[in-house]
C-alpha cells in the first residue's frame, strides 16, 4: 500500500471481518474502511455512476457492512465479495428510490451574494461607528434593553422576566433609547 502498509490478503480480510462480525472491532473496521473504500468507489464508477454518486454509495456500502458485520459467514465465501455484493445491492437500492435531483447551479438559492462594493461597505461602516457612538451616549440600562430586544431577538416578555422588570418598563426603555437614537443620529 501507499501508506508503507502491505496489501490485505483474502486471509486478512476474513480475519478483520470476522473480528467486525464477532467484537465490532473498530480498528479492524477502519483496516476495512480504508481497503475497501477506494476500490468500492471505483467499482461503483466502473459500473457507470458518476464520481459524487459513486463516493457517496460506497460510504453507504461500507456503512452497511458495518451494521450488518454479524451476519457475515465465512462459511458461504470470501469477506471481499460479501462487501461487493453489499456495494451492488446498495446501488440497486438507490436507483430504485428514483433519480437523484439535479440543481440548476443559477439557483439563486446556490448563488453566492454579490460582494458589496468598496463604496457600500465604506457606508456601513460609517453608520456602525455613528449607531456604536450614539449608544455610548444611552444609559446602561437602555443599552442592556436594547441589546436584548435587537440583538439577542428576545421578546418583551422574556427582557422582563431576564431584567426583572416590568415588561411596560421595557417597553418604554425601548421607545425612550430609539427616540434619543433617531434624534442622535438624525444629527450625525
Amino acid at each position: 500500500m501507499a501508506d508503507g502498509r502491505k496489501a490485505l490478503e483474502p486471509g486478512d480480510i476474513n480475519a478483520l471481518m470476522a473480528a467486525v462480525a464477532e467484537r465490532q472491532d473498530v480498528d479492524a473496521y477502519q483496516l476495512l474502511y480504508k481497503h475497501f473504500v477506494p476500490k468500492v468507489r471505483a467499482y461503483m464508477s466502473k459500473i457507470g455512476s458518476d464520481r459524487a454518486f459513486a463516493d457517496e454509495m460506497a460510504q453507504e456500502a461500507m456503512l452497511t457492512v458495518w451494521r450488518k458485520a454479524r451476519l457475515f459467514d465465512p462459511g458461504r465465501g470470501q469477506a471481499s465479495t460479501w462487501i461487493y455484493t453489499i456495494a451492488r445491492n446498495v446501488r440497486i437500492d438507490a436507483l430504485r428510490r428514483g433519480p437523484r435531483p439535479t440543481f440548476d447551479p443559477n439557483d439563486p438559492a446556490f448563488v453566492p451574494e454579490d460582494e458589496l462594493g468598496a463604496d457600500v461597505a465604506f457606508e456601513r461602516q460609517q453608520d456602525a461607528d455613528r449607531l456604536r457612538v450614539a449608544m455610548a451616549s444611552l444609559k446602561p440600562d437602555e443599552i442592556k434593553t436594547l441589546r436584548l430586544s435587537f440583538f439577542e431577538d428576545m421578546a418583551h416578555p422574556a427582557i422582563a422576566a431576564a431584567l426583572d422588570i416590568p415588561i411596560g418598563t421595557v417597553k418604554s426603555r425601548i421607545r425612550n433609547a430609539c427616540l434619543k437614537l433617531r434624534a442622535i443620529l438624525k444629527d450625525a
